[in-house]
């Protein structure tokens, strides 16, 4: 037994299983689809037949079954139940994503966010009755600007990509309000991919900017290219293998110096919040995913929400609206007809902004969720959350560099993630196996074949909300399948064999998505859109 008090589970066996070394069997239900269930000529509600009446429809009636499955209300419950039973959650176990911060959601901020006066509220509200709310979002927007040392932030974005745009939108008034029509933008192989594709739906043109054999962004060669086209460099800090750059203000400074912008992509704050402002190390423009550092795990399509802090010479070009607060201590949503007054008063020239990136506001739910938190936390807290994050990531570092080839591990410590690689598996064995066979033991795979620097990479972030226990749970899993990929262990390669589903043709699914159900011919040899294997 370990210090954690957690300890291997004696391997659970059966015809033709290999065991998992943590016990789990992952969930062992099989569901068929919801039209599968359905029964002939039945539904969950029994309807007295409609009165014959002219139609109103012009011809446009329907003229066949509406196709809807009809169930009972046990049977709808339990259907959608037990397919919740085969799904992976954040409120499961641990969640390693790499480059995605999928951790647990304190319950304190959903009971905030579910306060009528915030959860109730209407874009469309006359303002006298959302006082409150605006007070929230200026109070958030001071504490964001305050964590990064920046002079003003744009509330508005959705998510991180949206706030990419916001930031280079910005960016491109401030090159047009002097006159200087910059074309190029130069984005690090370290980065993330939303900012190359952000730069091009920007009208720039991306060039690359490599990486050096410590995974860190080339100085030199980015010196080497700037130049009066360079309209910006967009860099990721913590970048993706998980590292800090350590020339980042010598990277903003030679930026500057040729007369650009520096945009980080603050995807991964939460390494370095309390411990580091971005603002300090010359950046321009940056994203802070909300629903990252500062709580709400963004799977499932949302929530998100993407604030852009800004430098001083940014902010005049700010999107609108934007909350502010005059000298009687009441805060004012600013919108175009408020905007040219306030600008000549606390930027001293004209209303610059390039306009709005929505129609409202932004994600209240997620401002009340973000501000909870910080709150909570208080400045001791939100340091403690970078110390834990980057502890956690090293400890999954250096408890498995023995077994799993960590390409970088030679640069030091790393940041909120631990990269590895598939070097040294058996021939024929890949990352993808390796993945599979963690389902099996019970977890979500990592991150996969990202970032693109490392061949066959997985990307590991624990979280700081992580236990020791949790942890070391997780590295014992992640040890055993990795021996089992060194060793050329076959029956990797049929992995997960306790899942529910048995592992799919990806690439085909992706090709060619099957996204409606058609009744099938009768095949005696099929059962519940199963083939004779169990697989697809």
């Amino acid at each position: 037994m370990n210090q954690s008090g957690w300890k291997p589970a004696a391997p659970v066996q059966g015809p033709g299983d290999t065991g998992t070394i943590t016990g789990n069997r992952a969930l062992m239900l099989e569901e068929p689809l919801i039209f599968e269930l359905d029964g002939a000529d039945t539904t969950g509600v029994d309807l007295a037949p409609a009165p014959k009446v002219a139609s109103r429809l012009g011809g446009l009636e329907r003229s066949e079954a509406i196709g809807l499955p009809g169930l009972s209300e046990p049977e709808t419950v339990r259907h959608y139940t037990r397919l919740s039973r085969q799904n992976y959650g954040i409120d499961l176990g641990l969640f390693p994503l790499g480059s995605c911060t999928m951790k647990h959601n304190p319950r304190l901020n959903e009971k905030m966010a579910r306060l009528p006066g915030f959860a109730d509220i209407h874009p469309l509200q006359p303002r006298e009755t959302v006082a409150g709310a605006l007070e929230l979002i200026n109070q958030l927007a001071f504490w964001l600007i305050d964590l990064t040392g920046m002079h003003g932030v744009a509330m508005s974005p959705k998510a991180g990509a949206h706030g990419e745009l916001c930031g280079l939108l910005c960016i491109r008034a401030a090159l047009e309000a002097r006159g200087d029509a910059r074309e190029v933008v130069l984005v690090p192989e370290s980065a993330h991919g939303t900012n190359p594709a952000t730069a091009a739906f920007c009208g720039y043109r991306v060039e690359n900017i490599p990486a050096t054999s410590a995974g860190r962004v080339d100085l030199e060669a980015l010196k080497a290219r700037l130049g009066p086209d360079v309209a910006a460099v967009m860099i990721t800090n913590p970048n993706t293998c998980g590292l800090f750059e350590p020339e980042m203000k010598a990277i903003s400074d030679a930026v500057h110096a040729a007369g650009g912008f520096v945009y980080c992509d603050g995807a991964n704050f939460n390494a370095i919040v309390g411990k580091v402002r971005p603002g300090d190390l010359g950046v321009d423009a940056m994203h802070i995913n909300l629903h990252k550092t500062f709580s709400t795990p963004h799977g499932g399509g949302g929530p998100g929400s993407g604030p852009v802090v800004l430098s001083e010479a940014l902010s005049p070009f700010a999107p609108l609206p934007y909350t502010a607060k005059t000298a009687d201590g009441v805060v004012h949503l600013v919108e175009e007809e408020q905007a040219e007054a306030f600008s000549q008063e606390h930027f001293g020239g004209a209303m610059q902004s390039f306009g709005r990136m929505t129609a409202f506001h932004g994600q209240m739910g997620m401002f009340t969720r973000a501000l909870t938190y910080i709150l909570s936390h208080g400045a001791d807290g939100l340091k403690q959350v970078a110390e834990d994050a980057v502890l956690n990531a090293n400890y999954v570092l250096r408890s498995l560099e023995d077994v799993l080839d960590a390409p970088f591990a030679h640069s030091g410590p790393c940041m909120h993630e631990a990269l590895f690689s598939d070097k040294g598996f058996a021939d024929g064995f890949s990352t993808l196996d390796l993945a599979k066979a963690l389902i099996d033991e019970g977890f979500h795979p990592m991150t996969m074949y990202f970032p693109l620097v490392v061949h066959g990479a997985m990307l590991v972030e624990p979280t700081e909300t992580e236990s020791k226990a949790a942890l070391d749970q997780f590295i014992a899993a992640l040890r055993h399948v990795a021996e089992r990929a060194r060793a050329g262990d076959e029956a990797l390669k049929s992995a997960p064999i306790y899942a529910p589903r048995r592992r799919l043709d990806e690439t085909l699914a992706a090709r060619k998505p099957v996204v409606a159900f058609r009744t099938p011919a009768p095949d005696a040899n099929k059962v519940s859109g199963l083939n004779e294997a169990g697989g697809q």
